[in-house]
């Protein structure tokens, strides 16, 4: 996968420093801040900085902030960034496998793609696209919403990943799709008819093509998307199901 510029490092560095410092200052007393503040004062003071504002105060505190939590300097924190970033665009990062049918699947999609994912474990899915430069749209419970958003946030991924817990059935896509990655949990107390219109609205946003992949549980269990309902839905793509992973249905849409 092709990776696109990413948000420039400055200014990612900045917004970590910044939330450093606004975490530190939460995380102390009144008094602490205000004996910071003193000091702060007494610097500027020092620097013969007469003109006094609220703006260079403020500055200043942060400054000491800075030095008492021993932030990293850009370079330090840059050099460290990119190895992490390379380490997280590998799929053994997030537990998967290079041969994942998902992993293999998302290779063939440019790294600026619009990726949506939906169903049970939407976590891991999301955070491997957005370290690959997608853009990430996640479906999920509640909770598990809140899981990917902060997970993307530790991650830094924060500007790549949105998630809700709107029901799939109530999302009418923005812009165009690339990939859809589902369970069949997505589907959840559907008829079949609205899960056919569901499923019809995301063949129609995605681009010529764009891959759904569909995660199925193992044959004899009951599913709310059989394997045989998935086919005649996706009549006209190009369709697998791997030897490998037969729970999974892989689907590209003809160009």
């Amino acid at each position: 996968m092709a990776q696109r510029p990413s948000r420039s490092l400055k200014h990612e560095y900045e917004l970590y420093v910044e939330r450093e410092t606004e975490n530190y200052k939460e995380s102390v007393p009144r008094s602490v801040l205000l004996t910071i503040g003193d000091e702060a004062v007494r610097g500027l003071a020092d620097a013969q900085q007469f003109a006094l504002t609220e703006l260079l105060l403020c500055e200043e505190v942060d400054k000491i902030i800075f030095k008492r939590l021993r932030l990293p300097s850009h370079a330090t924190w840059r050099k460290r960034r990119i190895k992490l970033l390379a380490e997280m665009r590998r799929p053994e990062h997030w537990g998967l496998s290079p041969s994942d049918l998902m992993v293999r699947a998302v290779q063939a999609v440019s790294s600026d793609s619009r990726v949506l994912v939906a169903g049970a474990e939407v976590e891991t899915p999301a955070l491997y696209l957005a370290a690959n430069g997608c853009d990430v749209t996640a479906f999920a419970g509640a909770d598990a919403v809140q899981r990917v958003l902060d997970a993307a946030q530790e991650a830094g991924f924060a500007e790549r990943v949105h998630a809700s817990a709107v029901a799939l059935e109530s999302f009418t896509p923005d812009g165009p799709l690339t990939a859809v990655i589902y369970t069949p949990a997505a589907f959840r107390g559907l008829s079949t008819a609205e899960r056919a219109r569901v499923i019809g609205v995301l063949q129609s946003a995605t681009t010529d093509g764009g891959v759904h992949l569909v995660q199925t549980i193992a044959a004899g269990k009951r599913t709310p998307a059989s394997l045989d309902e998935l086919r005649r839905r996706y009549r006209g793509w190009d369709v697998t199901v791997d030897d490998r992973t037969p729970d999974t249905f892989f689907a590209r849409k003809a160009v």
